[in-house]
């Protein structure tokens, strides 16, 4: 498979798009998030997989985003994600409330081409009352009063995430972060950035394999190095906190974000 730009990544996904992003703790791709900013995508609808965090915030805070499903919006440690809490007071984005275990159930009946899956979790949450999507009902195999809820099967239109590497085949090496798998396989497309591209077949190799998504399963690769930055990437490189904490105090304000923005997403790729 032949690496594309990063911005013909960014131009491969429609407006109004359905677009899952995994968390900060588990290899975002910041890069193309930031492509998708410069190239000014909108009406997107994020899926949280299954909490949104840096990536999100500044789609957000841009403009490019219509509606967010998630468990959780945050910038950890930082605190809240200034932009996300902005734009839902001032009414600007849809939240559809979600729970980590139903994220993943949903995705998982999408992985396994069922057309839903049962979750007990809920029965007793308040979440159920926003989600008429969500359905409570008798335990086909239980005694009477044993209620189940049944969750669609979610197959987003996007899955994008980075990773530390792809082979010449095409095949993308997740490491220990295999939950991105479950992703590349409910989505209808993954759009994976990767720090490089290396010689050889990651699935004929012992100590690689059980990390690895196949090719089949892998739209296209972008290399972006440094692209998950400033969040972590696996044994690659650390969280930069330091990065984070000053974002969130200058996107508190909409002339802190746009002071942020001209720096970090149009002058760096002007100067690229």
């Amino acid at each position: 498979m032949t690496p594309i730009s990063l911005e013909a990544m960014a131009a491969s996904v429609p407006d109004g798009a359905l677009l899952a992003l995994p968390p900060d703790n588990s290899l975002p791709s910041v890069a193309l998030a930031r492509a998708l900013i410069r190239r000014g995508a909108k009406n997107l609808r994020l899926l949280g997989v299954p909490v949104s965090g840096f990536a999100t915030d500044i789609l957000i805070g841009a403009g490019c985003v219509a509606e967010v499903q998630t468990s959780a919006v945050s910038l950890g440690e930082a605190g809240f994600a200034p932009r996300f809490t902005a734009a839902l007071k001032a009414g600007r984005i849809t939240v559809r409330d979600a729970t980590c275990p139903a994220i993943h159930t949903m995705l998982q009946a999408a992985e396994k081409g069922v057309p839903f899956m049962p979750l007990r979790g809920l029965i007793g949450s308040d979440i159920l009352a926003n989600r008429p999507d969500w359905i409570v009902q008798q335990n086909p195999f239980g005694p009477p009063g044993d209620v189940i809820v049944l969750l669609p099967a979610l197959s987003p239109d996007v899955a994008v995430f980075h990773a530390a590497m792809a082979d010449s085949f095409g095949n993308v090496w997740l490491g220990r972060r295999r939950e991105c798998a479950t992703l590349a396989h409910a989505a209808q497309r993954a759009l994976v950035t990767v720090e490089r591209v290396v010689e050889g077949n990651f699935l004929e190799d012992e100590r690689l394999a059980s990390g690895t998504i196949n090719a089949t399963y892998i739209s296209a690769i972008a290399i972006a190095e440094r692209g998950a930055q400033p969040v972590a990437l696996l044994d690659e490189y650390g969280f930069d906190a330091a990065y984070v904490s000053e974002y969130a105090r200058m996107a508190k304000t909409d002339a802190g974000f746009a002071e942020w923005m001209a720096r970090e997403v149009f002058a760096q790729a002007a100067a690229a």
